[in-house]
């Protein structure tokens, strides 16, 4: 084996089994992300994760030739400290704001965690990291359920995928009928047409409403405009 492999605190198989655990824990957070047709993806978060572990183990074993000949003192944590001021121009590209609504919080916040996930791994702590993301997972998972049963002051939130036909005046009725409802529209955004049709004739938009009517009725009428070829619910936090 080369004497690089072999160097107890250089690149040895301790540390690329570290940064494996960081790549795998990053993609299941951007697997999630995926899943739920975020922005960010599986490859923004994989590579968020990635980055974050190789500038760990770089803090923690990249100086070990200048520390062996004792000219200087190296502290390890300054690298760890800059990965979270770095991530600030990630978040800073992802947050909007909408209609004066806020939006992209939580996909800034996650690519956050994800580094912290990626530098947790890499400093040796794979148990700590594991637990950061069965914990981001069961808040994704398991307050959506609880949250969609208290009462919200402004009524039922509901979001929809709809894709129709353009040139058919099809949105402007999509939102008489979500007035007609009882909702108001709290976002409306276009999102990437459909595979296999033709984007000059058929749109995709996300909309997401806001109200105290029936969204099961909604999703009903929704569909029955003319020119609408598909109409379902989503999930609707927009972030």
């Amino acid at each position: 084996m080369a004497a690089w492999m072999s160097e107890p605190a250089g690149q040895g198989w301790v540390q690329v089994a570290e940064f494996l655990v960081a790549v795998v824990l990053s993609g299941v957070i951007g697997v999630e992300r995926q899943l739920r047709h975020k922005a960010a993806g599986l490859r923004t978060y994989t590579t968020v994760g990635s980055g974050a572990a190789v500038f760990m183990l770089v803090s923690k074993y990249g100086f070990a030739d200048v520390v062996h000949a004792g000219t200087v003192v190296l502290d390890p944590s300054r690298v760890a400290a800059q990965i979270v001021s770095g991530l600030g121009f990630i978040g800073a590209g992802v947050i909007f704001v909408h209609r004066g609504s806020v939006q992209g919080l939580t996909t800034a916040a996650t690519v956050w965690l994800t580094a912290a996930v990626g530098a947790a791994a890499a400093a040796g702590l794979p148990l700590l990291a594991a637990l950061a993301v069965a914990v981001y997972l069961a808040v994704s998972y398991g307050l959506r359920p609880l949250l969609s049963r208290l009462p919200s002051p402004g009524g039922a939130t509901a979001a929809y995928r709809i894709t129709y036909l353009q040139g058919r005046g099809v949105l402007r009725e999509l939102l008489d009928r979500c007035t007609q409802g009882g909702f108001s529209v709290h976002e409306l955004r276009t999102v990437t047409g459909p595979a296999g049709q033709d984007p000059e004739q058929v749109v995709e938009v996300a909309l997401q409403v806001q109200g105290r009517g029936d969204a099961a009725a909604l999703t009903v009428r929704l569909a029955a405009v003319p020119g609408v070829l598909v109409c379902r619910r989503s999930e609707g936090d927009g972030e």
